[in-house]
């Protein structure tokens, strides 16, 4: 008898479709953890096995700064996937925890904390619901985490806030809202709108029997904001990385000939007061 799960059912149907709360937020866990092998495989070099990348335009926390001074700083990372971030941070001085909700994504992590020799502390957790003390965080972060794959992001905002200590800094990066307009296409076809910005369905996959299987959702610039200031946080400043010239990869939609005219990545940088 086998004890491996059935395969998933494969993917029938995709586009900007209404689905239960529930089932879209299921999805994520399933999906990053049948995943998480090739994802690592395409983008683990790009990505660095100690990298901090806030998105596929390739700015660096080195080259930005937006945590701040991370020396000696209890440092969170939500939706962390393979902890390349944190990594890159423990070589800074930083007292890092690591979080994901995949538990693939957690176990390639620990590879690469094998491999670099840096031992990050990897915690399995929703961001939603984070198994940590309160006001005990000096900076929670993520770059593409969690916040595109739930449909309540506020209680991930939240939940920053809550494990903050006064003073304390927000920063994630996401999708650029205005991105969710135009065709998720590398070429010139991915210039041309063809939905609207205004349009708050999720990009939704199913099978033949309907099972979401992916659900990732759009936000506006403002929804952004506001969650923000509903956490009871203060946003500093919203950072749209330019596509600099170095970088000649393509990255899913993000590619050289869009990223010249059209910002693929959104960095919002929030305190504690």
């Amino acid at each position: 008898m086998s004890h491996h799960p059935p395969a998933p059912r494969p993917v029938t149907h995709a586009g900007y479709d209404d689905v239960p709360d529930d089932a879209g937020n299921a999805a994520a866990r399933g999906w990053w953890d049948e995943n998480a092998d090739e994802y690592l495989a395409e983008h683990g070099a790009f990505l660095g096995d100690a990298g901090f990348r806030w998105g596929p335009e390739g700015l660096t926390e080195a080259e930005a700064g937006l945590l701040g001074e991370v020396d000696g700083a209890r440092v969170v990372e939500v939706g962390a996937g393979a902890a390349h971030c944190s990594r890159w941070l423990v070589g800074r001085g930083a007292r890092v925890l690591a979080t994901d909700v995949s538990a693939r994504m957690l176990a390639g992590a620990a590879r690469l904390n094998a491999a670099s020799g840096v031992a990050v502390p990897l915690v399995q957790a929703d961001a939603r619901a984070l198994p940590l003390a309160s006001a005990g965080a000096d900076v929670v972060f993520t770059s593409y985490g969690a916040i595109p794959f739930v449909a309540d992001a506020a209680r991930v905002h939240a939940e920053a806030a809550r494990v903050l200590r006064p003073g304390g800094r927000w920063v994630f990066s996401v999708t650029h809202p205005v991105r969710w307009a135009f065709p998720d296409d590398p070429s010139a076809r991915g210039l041309t709108v063809h939905r609207s910005y205004f349009d708050r369905r999720p990009y939704v996959e199913t099978d033949d029997l309907g099972e979401v299987r992916y659900a990732e959702y759009h936000r506006t610039v403002g929804d952004h904001v506001r969650d923000v200031a509903a956490a009871g946080l203060r946003l500093r400043d919203v950072v749209e990385p330019e596509w600099p010239g170095w970088n000649t990869a393509t990255w899913g939609g993000w590619s050289p000939e869009r990223g010249a005219v059209l910002p693929g990545t959104a960095v919002f940088v929030a305190t504690k007061d």
